[in-house]
């Protein structure tokens, strides 16, 4: 497995923001959307418009029989820093060796320190692949494994996956590849763009997408 840069490394944090001031558009009508994380507000429907549409691409180029089911875009500031909370404590519980140090940075694996935090943008996305039917293929772990519950096989590179789930992985890969998203390597469902992640990831002097 080639080496993670986590979004909480100070590299990623040192990437400036010239935010495009790009609205939101909504996912419902132009791709499947699946409710698993629906809000009262809508905001999990929402992304910046380029990268909607840069989504519709990767759509466009997936095999026959294939098609992406958004999860999660968008994400509220609020919202983002209660489930870095939760999930750190539930970190300092499970592993009470650890610093506050080290738990910010294996909570950064699973979720994003709101500073950085792409969804806050509406610069992430969390997807699947499914049939035409709705019916989701298998990925090798559920959307939003923890890395505890899957035993490290949320990772995308992650060896201890059969191979049907490797190749799902691969074709949703290189669809949002070509569309020029980035994976966040811990999270085989998590890509972006725009972001200081992707920015960093691809070499950009900048991230063009800040929190909403």
């Amino acid at each position: 497995m080639r080496d993670i840069v986590l979004i909480s490394d100070p590299r990623v944090r040192a990437i400036p923001v010239a935010d495009s001031g790009e609205p939101l558009a909504e996912v419902k009508g132009r791709l499947r959307l699946d409710s698993r994380m629906a809000d009262p507000e809508g905001a999990y429907a929402r992304l910046r418009s380029g990268l909607l549409e840069r989504l519709e691409r990767a759509e466009r180029s997936l095999p026959d029989g294939f098609h992406l089911l958004v999860v999660e875009g968008y994400r509220p500031i609020a919202a983002q820093r209660s489930i870095f909370e939760e999930y750190s404590a539930r970190l300092r519980e499970e592993f009470p060796h650890l610093s506050p140090a080290q738990v910010a940075v294996a909570a950064s694996r699973f979720v994003s320190p709101v500073e950085v935090a792409p969804h806050t943008a509406g610069a992430a996305v969390d997807l699947t692949l499914c049939a035409p039917d709705g019916t989701e293929y298998d990925m090798g772990t559920e959307v939003n494994a923890t890395p505890e519950q899957s035993d490290g096989a949320c990772y995308t590179e992650a060896a201890g996956i059969s191979g049907q789930a490797r190749e799902h992985r691969r074709i949703l890969g290189a669809a949002l590849e070509s569309a020029g998203l980035v994976n966040y390597p811990t999270e085989w469902w998590h890509w972006s763009y725009g972001d200081r992640y992707w920015a960093l990831a691809t070499g950009a002097s900048k991230a063009i997408y800040g929190p909403v």
